[in-house]
């Protein structure tokens, strides 16, 4: 029904940037907050940012004032520009998004996507 998927990870070298997609589609209403997330092996997935329909923002003190979340509502779209990249910033990214879907009952549903690969080279 509903599908979120990422794109722009890759491999970079310490210091660079990339940026994040995460388009949703389907059956969708509306959408709340969104929200990236990311997982390091042998680490548990930790939330990294948050962007409200409105355009409010939260980071954690890992990445803030490296990394900036934004959103295109007309396109259901969020992204994720990542600068200053360190190795510990190496993970798998993932995108949520707290939405209502269009079934004629807007049932509220959390969607995840895939995950997107960051490696960040020394």
């Amino acid at each position: 029904q509903v599908q979120l998927v990422e794109s722009g990870g890759g491999l970079v070298q310490a210091g660079g940037s990339l940026r994040l997609s995460c388009a949703a589609s389907g059956s969708i209403f509306s959408i709340n907050v969104m929200a990236w997330s990311r997982q390091a092996p042998g680490q548990q997935r930790e939330q990294i940012a948050t962007i409200s329909s409105g355009g409010s923002t939260n980071y954690a003190d890992s990445v803030k004032d490296r990394f900036t979340i934004s959103r295109d509502n007309a396109k259901n779209t969020m992204y994720l520009q990542m600068n200053s990249l360190k190795p510990e910033d190496t993970a798998v990214y993932y995108c949520n998004a707290d939405l209502w879907l269009a079934d004629g009952r807007q049932t509220f549903y959390r969607a995840w996507g895939q995950g997107t690969q960051v490696t960040v080279s020394s």
